[in-house]
């Protein structure tokens, strides 16, 4: 199974019609994904589910268990003040460590309003990644400037769904 994780708890945002369209593309592979959007994550989880908590808040348990249960990763990750965002690092802190993501495998996205495509968040998260024992998958598409190549849904860069594409066709035999 095959999760794609929506890096933000931002409502109704970028990362989560990228994760949809990633999704729509393994789909059409015939891959079988579902999408994690950490809008979902409980709102009090960094008090209920980190360090003395970790095991006791079951809405945060239902979403390590999601990922328990996967064995690869797409990580959609929106660029926040230079780095990718604090909840997306507050999540990964709060799984079952070393084991939910020790030896499995991650493909990367970024997406920016800017002119660099979350180059710089992505490089922080394949270190963190990379220090908890993941994978990563070299290919990191960037996708910037977000807002100006959406509309309705849908990728408007012919050139963004191509990498997208090329990605997920290295990322299924990874």
């Amino acid at each position: 199974m095959i999760t794609i994780i929506a890096g933000t708890n931002r409502p109704n945002s970028n990362a989560r019609v990228i994760s949809d369209i990633y999704a729509d593309l393994l789909r059409q592979r015939g891959e079988t994904c579902q999408i994690l959007d950490l809008i979902n994550l409980p709102v009090d989880f960094t008090s209920t589910a980190l360090y003395d908590n970790c095991g006791k808040s079951e809405g945060f348990n239902a979403l390590n268990d999601l990922i328990n249960n996967s064995d690869k990763f797409v990580f959609i990750v929106p660029e926040y003040n230079g780095s990718y965002p604090g909840v997306l690092k507050a999540f990964i802190d709060g799984l079952s460590f070393p084991n939910s993501l020790k030896n499995k495998k991650a493909a990367l996205v970024g997406i920016s309003t800017g002119t660099q495509g979350g180059a710089i968040a992505l490089s922080h998260l394949t270190d963190v990644l990379h220090y908890i024992g993941t994978h990563v998958l070299a290919a990191k598409p960037r996708l910037m400037f977000i807002h100006k190549n959406l509309n309705e849904g849908k990728l408007t860069n012919a050139l963004y769904l191509t990498l997208l594409q090329e990605q997920i066709e290295t990322f299924v035999s990874f």
